[in-house]
């Protein structure tokens, strides 16, 4: 990794970027999937803007020309897990080889290097961090979200987007990931991700950011951490079988 993007302190993570710039960092999480990320990308490429994409390496298996149109348009794609299993849930002795050949694989999909990685669900501990910086990855988290993964009213949807400030990472889903995705149970909501996408992307604009890929985000600035550290109940939780979602 770069010099300034070694984290420090045990748990260190990227949620912004310390820049002069008009520009917040807007990220994806669960794709690519057909018919989700697709009007994503039709809405970025309208409004000229850039993202940068956390894949699921099950889904890009199973989407290999949506994630060449990802690289094509320009936007930086990202690492969020072999698949969405909870990695603090996870025998910590296989995470390691999950993260490290998850992202060789990857690596070699795009022809790019493979800078970020944000845990599914936000869940790491100090092994599963150690375990991201170990592999040569920078763990990313967030500072405002867009509640696009649940079936709530717009003005509580968005809430979040109506407070940015220059440099803070945004997390929106370009798809939700599903139990064949490695996810958990989840009853995932009929979302229009286009419409989803251009409400995001009116927002940020009202407010006068410009919204970019997180690496174009930090050649203008330099990377502002926090420890970022799973403790809620799920964390505690007996570890879940290991087994490779297809």
């Amino acid at each position: 990794m770069e010099g300034s993007l070694v984290p420090g302190e045990i748990g260190s993570s990227l949620h912004g970027v310390r820049t002069g710039e008009r520009t917040v960092a807007l990220t994806f999480d669960d794709g690519p999937r057909s018919g989700d990320t697709d009007p994503v990308l039709a809405q970025l490429a309208h409004a000229g803007a850039y993202a940068t994409f956390f894949t699921l390496l099950v889904r890009v298996r199973r989407e290999r020309l949506l994630l060449a149109e990802i690289v094509a348009a320009g936007h930086e794609v990202a690492l969020h897990g072999f698949d969405h299993r909870r990695l603090t849930r996870t025998d910590p002795a296989v995470v390691p080889a999950l993260l490290r050949d998850a992202r060789a694989e990857l690596e070699d999909l795009t022809g790019l290097p493979v800078r970020f990685f944000r845990p599914p669900y936000g869940a790491q501990n100090t092994l599963v961090w150690q375990a991201t910086v170990d592999a040569g990855l920078v763990p990313v988290v967030w500072q405002r979200e867009c509640r696009d993964w649940d079936t709530v009213a717009p003005d509580l949807a968005f809430a979040e987007l109506d407070h940015l400030q220059p440099g803070m990472v945004v997390l929106a889903h370009d798809t939700v990931a599903l139990p064949d995705d490695g996810a958990e149970p989840f009853d995932p909501p009929a979302v229009d991700r286009g419409a989803v996408t251009a409400a995001i992307l009116s927002r940020i604009g009202a407010q006068d950011l410009v919204p970019t890929s997180l690496g174009r985000a930090l050649s203008t600035g330099t990377p502002d951490w926090r420890v970022w550290l799973d403790t809620s109940a799920a964390a505690a939780l007996p570890l879940a079988p290991v087994g490779e979602a297809e």
